[in-house]
């Protein structure tokens, strides 16, 4: 009676050491990683929507069971989101400030990029404009003066563009021709980066600025049909010189970026941002695959490494 007791007993244990080893297996993906699931919904900045659906992607083939919702509407729009609680990550595209930060926002520096000045490919004075540029004091009288302008000195009348959802791009842009917000920037108001960069390159005497995503054809490396990318003459000196001379593919322009040609602002940091230190294992799985192997996917993509130190600095926020 004694030794079937003890073999049933021994039964049982077996069968809960076998449900225990299970579930164990159960816990991991086939590459030996934790099993992590969940919903992140991700809101706001055009500038890093597209690298945003590809770290999405990226990720999932790791994370199969975690999905994502991504939406554009601006900067502004994904902090308001993120802050309501509506959005898990804020996609930011400028500084984040300490009015946020006091609201809770705890960013993170993922990736960088910058707002370029853009006109259309049918302009009347396009060679002319190629070959010399706009000062930045120049362009400062296009968007933030009241005056009509015309293009350099001719008889065509310059047609400013702007954003007209609260943008990231737009204060960067503001800021670097010597305004402090948005509002400044005159113009029609379009929404979006692919609206506004669309109402510029069909208008001959139009002018806007855009993400250089948006700008620039992320398969071919060229400018899309019918948009040009305005050279800025940052030397003042009334032409384009050869170092200033890198607007023609996205490896020039975000080389020029990189090694700081181009000026910041309007070049700037990209952030994802939540509401306090990320506590959801999907978030914050997600976040530090961003911050290391997501890194593999920047230049790919159009956009610019941060340094190293920098990379280090984001990881150990987590």
């Amino acid at each position: 009676m004694k030794k079937t007791i003890t073999i049933a007993l021994s039964a049982v244990m077996l069968v809960g050491l076998l449900n225990s080893c299970g579930k164990k297996e159960a816990e991991k993906n086939a590459d030996g990683t934790a099993k992590i699931e969940g919903t992140i919904t991700m809101s706001g900045a055009f500038a890093l929507y597209p690298l945003a659906n590809v770290w999405a992607e990226e990720f999932r083939k790791e994370y199969p069971d975690v999905k994502f919702n991504i939406s554009g509407g601006g900067a502004g729009k994904g902090m308001t989101d993120m802050l309501n609680g509506a959005a898990d990550i804020a996609m930011y595209s400028k500084e984040i400030s300490k009015i946020e930060t006091d609201q809770g926002a705890y960013g993170f520096a993922v990736t960088k990029d910058a707002v370029i000045p853009t006109i259309s490919a049918s302009n009347p004075l396009l060679a002319q404009l190629k070959a010399e540029g706009l000062t930045r004091d120049e362009l400062a009288a296009i968007f933030l003066k009241d005056g009509k302008q015309n293009w350099k000195k001719s008889t065509e009348k310059v047609n400013v563009y702007t954003r007209s959802d609260a943008a990231g791009a737009a204060e960067t842009w503001a800021k670097y021709l010597g305004g402090k917000a948005q509002e400044e920037l005159k113009g029609i108001a379009v929404f979006g980066d692919p609206g506004l960069a669309d109402a510029v390159k069909k208008d001959k005497n139009g002018i806007g600025y855009n993400n250089v995503i948006y700008a620039y054809d992320i398969n071919s490396g060229k400018k899309y049909l019918g948009l040009e990318v305005l050279p800025i003459d940052v030397n003042g000196n009334g032409k384009i010189d050869a170092e200033e001379n890198f607007y023609e593919s996205l490896g020039d322009i975000t080389k020029a970026i990189a090694d700081g040609r181009y000026p910041s602002p309007p070049a700037r940091e990209l952030f994802l941002v939540t509401k306090g230190k990320p506590a959801s294992p999907a978030v914050k799985a997600f976040l530090n695959w961003v911050l290391t192997k997501g890194q593999n996917f920047v230049v790919s993509n159009g956009y610019i490494l941060l340094e190293k130190d920098n990379i280090e600095k984001q990881i150990k926020k987590l």
